[in-house]
């Protein structure tokens, strides 16, 4: 995390144009921290930095930062610095920044393109929407079979640079088609002699393009990787999604989850980016069905109003008992949502989730009532 004079120091640089010490200053950054210093900067300064930024180090800060942030950025930066920025992204931080920006800075920005990224992008932005060939990258280190070790780790050295990880190296054959994969550290320490496809690692496990986002999930928590293999069906290898990937797709999911127990429609979008009407919507329609809930409770107490009105002391527990319903239902939404997001729970587990919710409710229900009545009684 960058501190407050920390902050103010590369503010007092900026401001006296000391650009080689503001230079060096952020080469001894991470890229996350740049970002972090950006975002706290003025808009008119933002632009700066990335100009004293190497393209690469630029490329890698503005992965990072919000949306509202890069597309204020690019509209500064001018042409020629944003395609650069835009080519030295890794390929599925760029495909997701296009896809969340507004289409006519997208259309903009994919002319300025070089024609090799842009096919990689095209495709990517083919899959479905929350599908596994949306967050996937094409940038992966391979090897052959028939390759031997020594030439293995050769080759990995040649073409590796740039790549997204080389923890795991994938090896396809002379088609495309994935046979398995094999760890650096697996690979390094082999007989130099032997070929790759004789080296024993672990089996084989790889992801569908079309996996949805929970599949995705549920296979890195269930095989503990730090990256997974993406193909077709087929088997031919299209990509990588990393562990970086996956816990932006948890955020997601969790954000989704997290709103669902509002009360509420997931958002899909940064609060300030959602639409009045589309805010209503969302918010409107459980709104209305809570209040009609809510209504069950004002008919069940109907039948008790000649009882309050001879005791009006018993309407003092009104708004008591009308809290403890909503919290007790917030309580069962919470736990429900979220064992479903777990998988804990199918739908088809409804009958026993209403049922055991029913005798939750009467328990719960007869508990706080004989609160209530010592209370009463005390009183």
């Amino acid at each position: 995390m960058i501190g407050t004079l920390l902050q103010a120091d590369f503010e007092e640089m900026i401001r006296h144009q000391n650009w080689d010490e503001l230079h060096e200053a952020l080469a001894e950054l991470d890229p996350v921290d740049i970002a972090e210093i950006i975002v706290d900067l003025p808009a008119d300064t933002q632009v700066v930095v990335f100009r004293v930024l190497p393209r690469n180090r630029a490329a890698q800060s503005f992965a990072y930062l919000p949306l509202e942030n890069q597309e204020s950025l690019i509209e500064s930066l001018g042409a020629e610095l944003s395609t650069g920025i835009l080519t030295q992204m890794a390929a599925d931080d760029r495909t997701r920044l296009l896809e969340e920006m507004p289409p006519e800075v997208t259309r903009r920005l994919l002319t300025l393109l070089p024609s090799e990224k842009l096919s990689g992008i095209r495709q990517l932005l083919g899959y479905p929407e929350d599908s596994a060939g949306r967050f996937m990258t094409p940038e992966y280190a391979s090897i052959t079979p028939d390759m031997s070790a020594r030439a293995a780790l050769e080759h990995i050295r040649t073409v590796g640079r740039g790549k997204e990880t080389l923890a795991v190296i994938y090896v396809v054959d002379e088609i495309g088609k994935l046979v398995r994969d094999v760890r650096l550290g697996t690979l390094v320490l082999a007989d130099p002699q032997r070929l790759v496809g004789e080296i024993e690692d672990r089996p084989l496990v790889f992801i569908p393009a079309t996996a949805t986002r929970d599949q995705v999930l549920a296979t890195f928590a269930r095989y503990d990787r730090v990256a997974l293999p993406v193909t077709d069906d087929q088997r031919n290898m299209l990509g990588i999604i990393t562990a970086d990937d996956v816990l932006d797709v948890a955020k997601q999911e969790a954000t989704e989850d997290i709103q669902k127990m509002g009360g509420q429609e997931a958002l899909d979008a940064p609060y300030l980016d959602v639409g009045f009407l589309s805010m209503i919507k969302k918010r409107g329609g459980w709104l209305a069905a809570l209040f009609l809930g809510e209504m069950l409770t004002a008919t069940a107490m109907s039948h008790f109003e000649s009882e309050i009105g001879r005791a009006v002391v018993l309407a003092l527990f009104v708004p008591l008992i009308i809290s403890s319903g909503g919290n007790s239902g917030s309580q069962a939404t919470s736990l429900i949502i979220r064992s479903l997001a777990l998988g804990e729970l199918r739908l088809r587990d409804w009958w026993k989730v209403f049922s055991r919710e029913i005798k939750s409710g009467l328990t719960l229900g007869t508990g706080l009532g004989l609160i209530g009545f010592i209370r009463i009684a005390l009183w």
